[in-house]
Order: structure tokens, then sequence, then C-alpha cells
């Protein structure tokens, strides 16, 4: 990934752009190797909530890890361009919190990294404890509490470093479908106010339309770029348009471009198990017959 840095104003709203350019991304060697991403190009505007969908295995959150700085692309590069050198935030699905720091200790957590002195640290993390309902819990453990309330930790301890990219991947996968939609909103409420550039990876329709300013949408393995579409909603905006007229129509639009690429994914999936299962069976043999 190469950085690129940008001078901005000091009252601009801090917000990151990303670039990439011929990204591709293999996993193993030789035969069994994987090709799981690209190539993919996109550009990402400071201050735009993109939102990507695809089927399983597509490789939407090996991009995220890519932009993120965590795995390296075997092909093509990412620009992002900045005003700091870490500008990026990530949120992971499982939460990724430490069961054994309080609330406020996680939030915490990416300040302390970064060497805020402490009482800053203290009152940037209790801001968005307040923020995101959790002011009452700050002194509790992540097993203390709920997935949803956990979620919200994760949630929060991303933005107290006030990132110019939020990385979200899959952040409310795991969490039943009343509890999802609030969160859903929750986040839609902030990231208008803040109106941070936003990357995030989710299998649901519904959550992307209802979030994003735009949706792509990828293939299946190797995943591609192979539709985007703008939701015709108007900012700010609020959950209230998932009961329209056009967000129904375009989330049947999106499952009919994802159904083809869900079936591959579906049937490439069954013959790596099988190849999978082969390889073992071989290896058993190999074993029975050296002994």
């Amino acid at each position: 990934m190469r950085y690129v840095g940008q001078e901005l104003p000091e009252s601009a709203v801090p917000a990151g752009r990303i670039r990439a350019a011929g990204v591709e991304r293999r996993f193993g060697r030789g035969a069994s190797h994987i090709h799981a991403l690209g190539p993919l190009d996109l550009d990402i505007e400071a201050g735009e909530f993109c939102c990507i969908v695809g089927p399983s295995g597509c490789g939407k959150s090996t991009f995220l890890r890519i932009v993120a700085g965590l795995v390296k692309p075997s092909a093509g590069r990412v620009e992002v361009t900045a005003a700091t050198r870490n500008p990026a935030a990530m949120v992971f699905q499982n939460y990724g919190i430490s069961p054994w720091k309080t609330v406020l200790a996680n939030v915490r957590f990416g300040l302390d990294l970064r060497r805020v002195p402490r009482k800053e640290a203290d009152a940037r993390a209790h801001e968005w404890l307040v923020r995101l309902g959790l002011a009452d819990f700050a002194d509790r453990y992540p097993a203390a509490l709920s997935g949803g309330m956990q979620q919200r930790v994760s949630i929060a301890r991303a933005l107290a470093v006030e990132p110019e990219i939020l990385l979200m991947d899959e952040p409310f996968a795991a969490l039943d479908a009343q509890l999802r939609t609030i969160l859903q909103d929750e986040l839609l409420e902030i990231c208008q106010a803040d109106k941070r550039t936003v990357l995030f990876v989710t299998h649901s329709l519904e959550e992307a339309l209802v979030l994003g300013d735009r949706v792509l949408v990828m293939s299946a393995r190797p995943g591609r770029l192979i539709a985007e579409r703008v939701p015709p909603f108007a900012r700010p905006r609020t959950g209230e348009v998932r009961r329209s007229p056009e967000f129904a129509a375009m989330q049947a639009e999106l499952w009919e471009l994802l159904r083809g690429e869900v079936e591959q994914a579906s049937a490439q999936e069954q013959e790596q198990d099988h190849r999978q299962g082969h390889k073992q069976e071989q290896e058993k043999k190999k074993e029975e017959v050296a002994s």
C-alpha cells in the first residue's frame, strides 16, 4: 500500500481517499494455489460510505485487509490519500476486544498505542462510550456484556482514534435481526454526523442499501467488480428507507445480479471440499502403507 500525504485545513473533517489499481491476491503455490481476488480497480472518495457485497469467498474481506495494510496484494497497488500516517481503523465481525481489559480500557487501547496522554485518552474514550450508550459499563469486562454491546465497544474503540477511514468487516453478522437493525441505524447516525470515509463489507443487501452512498457488487472467486449502484435516498437518511418501494426494487435487482455468483461460489466451495477430502484420503493411504 502506498500512503500519499495531503495537507487538510484545520477546519476540515478528517477523511481519506482510497484508490485500488489492478489489485490481486493469491494464496498458496503450485496446483493448490487459490486466486482469491482481482484484478480489482476502485476509487473511493473522501467522506464516502461505500458498501461491498458479494458471495462467500469472493475476496471482500481480503481487500479490506489489503487497504488496512494487514495483507499485501499479490499484484497491483492501493493508494490511500490521508492527512495522517495511520489513517484507518478496523472493526471485525468477531469484535476483537480483549476479555481481560475493562470496557474503558478496550476503547482507550488505540489511544494508548499512540501514546496519547492518559487523561486525554480517558476523556476521548468516555465520549465514545456516551455516544454508543456504554457509559454505565465503563468498568465492566466484556464477558458481562451482550454481543451487541461488545460490538458497540469495538466500534467505539475504532472511532476513538478519530480515523480518517473506517474499515468494517461484516460487523453485525453475528447479531440477531432486531439488534442488527438497531446498530445499523446507530452507525448511520454516527457516520452521517462525522462524514468520514467508510468501507463496509457485508453479505446483507438490506444493510448495504440502508448505509451506503454506493453499493459495489463482486463476483464469485476471483472477486471482481461486476456492478455498482447508488441508492436513491438523500442524506441525512434514516432506517425508514427500508419501507420505500425504491428500496425493495433495488434490493431485488441486486439479488438478481448476485444469484448466479452465489451459486458459482457454492459450487467452488464444494469442489474445494472435495479436493481437500481426496488429498486427506491419499495422505491416509500413504501413512497406512508406510506403517
